[in-house]
């Protein structure tokens, strides 16, 4: 154990080091690729920019206005029809924001731990949720948005399918493995 502790200390060091002496090596002018990656980093992030407040301010406004709770309680019957525990209900608003934003989902999904403990069915399916799942949104809206696409409806939709099927795996799985 004490040796993948201290090869997982010097990995990113040695890496640091390697990389830029081989380059060298190569004859790669160093600073100079650098400072351009540097640049072309710092133009993607300017032209992503709209997009990424664009998605922060929908999803501020979507969970203050107080849809997220509401949607969640128009959910509840539907789990209970399928005959899922009624304590069930408290993941919805962890499946309604993982796909909107990581760092929110990440937010609910503590809150979740906290109150159910993590080795509770809620605490267990919320971390299966969030491993399983992606920030569908957001991925559109930074990657797409870098490189310039526009038409991604077939790429919401699958991705949205990914996530529902995730939910449902998860579900199972936890259920299955847990409950």
């Amino acid at each position: 154990m004490n040796v993948i502790a201290e090869v997982s200390r010097w990995a990113i060091p040695l890496l640091l080091l390697f990389v830029p002496m081989l380059a060298y090596w190569r004859n790669v002018p160093v600073y100079e690729s650098f400072v351009a990656g540097a640049e072309d980093g710092f133009k993607t992030g300017v032209r992503i920019l709209p997009f990424l407040i664009g998605m922060l301010v929908s999803i501020r406004v979507f969970v203050d206005s107080g849809v997220l709770n509401i949607v969640s309680h128009w959910l509840q019957p539907l789990f209970a029809l399928l005959g899922l525990d009624p304590n069930f209900a408290a993941i919805i608003p962890l499946a309604i924001m993982r796909p909107l934003s990581g760092s929110g989902a990440l937010g609910v999904a503590t809150q979740l731990i906290n109150q159910y403990g993590p080795d509770s069915f809620i605490g267990r399916l919320a971390s299966t949720l969030q491993g399983s799942t992606d920030t569908t949104f957001f991925v559109l809206t930074v990657y797409f948005g870098s490189v310039g696409i526009k038409k991604y409806r077939y790429a919401l939709k699958l991705g949205l399918l990914a996530d529902l099927i995730g939910l449902i795996v998860s579900v199972w799985i936890v259920t299955r493995t847990f409950y």
